[in-house]
């Protein structure tokens, strides 16, 4: 009912950059808020950054300066431009969406892409 895709992860090497894109589908009336979060090997789920329908972001404290979350042109996408990438980087990236799926009775839902890949090594 709802879809997000990710597109846009690989391999960079330190420093460089790199832009993720999510696009989310489906029986959407609403979304309060996307977001990305990232899940290295070993480690839990972390938030990396959010941003509200108003635009009011926020970010983890290792990634600001560096990480820049925006809400694309295109309705209900959302970029994280990524650059100095640092190796600690390295993770599986998520798109999230805080949203209210359309139907005869609408209701709130945490929807979730696959995930993909940032790989951040010389």
């Amino acid at each position: 009912q709802v879809q997000l895709v990710e597109s846009g992860g690989g391999l960079v090497q330190p420093g460089g950059s790199l832009r993720l894109s999510c696009a989310a589908s489906g029986r959407i009336s609403s979304i309060n808020a996307m977001g990305w979060y990232r899940q290295a090997p070993g480690k839990q789920r972390e938030l990396v950054a959010t941003i509200t329908s108003g635009g009011s972001t926020n970010y983890r404290d290792s990634v600001k300066g560096r990480f820049t979350i925006s809400n694309g042109n295109a309705k209900n996408t959302v970029y994280l431009q990524m650059n100095t990438l640092k190796p600690e980087d390295t993770a599986v990236y998520y798109c999230n969406a805080d949203l209210v799926v359309s139907g005869p009775e609408h209701y709130d839902y945490d929807a979730w892409g696959r995930g993909i890949q940032v790989t951040v090594s010389s």
